[in-house]
């Protein structure tokens, strides 16, 4: 991640299965913005708040949610082409348990 502006993708799973995916899209916004940082943290925004023009670091940037990561913390981070690969796996998972029901609510067990 070294672009500034650049667009990621989060995959997540809410299942131990990982057959129950999520996206989010995310806004790269640099390495170690705070001067108190310590390790290189990574700074992500979410991209509704910054495409409604919300910035990192200005007094009015109480509806944007930034993240911040250090770079051993972003497994679940992708560039587009890797978070459809990660879909294309998930898909994948759920045509080998096909015989498994997938659970219609987090608080379902599987059959």
């Amino acid at each position: 991640m070294q672009t500034r502006s650049e667009f990621y993708y989060t995959v997540q799973y809410a299942d131990d299965r990982l057959l129950v995916p999520f996206v989010s899209t995310w806004v790269f916004l640099g390495r170690k913005l705070d001067p108190e940082d310590v390790d290189e943290m990574l700074y992500f925004q979410d991209v509704d708040s910054f495409q409604d023009g919300v910035c990192y670091g200005a007094p009015d940037n109480k509806d944007a949610r930034i993240h911040v990561y250090r770079d051993d913390e972003i497994k679940f981070f992708f560039e587009f082409e890797k978070a459809i690969e990660e879909l294309m796996k998930c898909s994948l998972r759920r045509r080998k348990g096909s015989d498994q029901r997938l659970p219609n609510s987090f608080h379902e067990k599987p059959v």
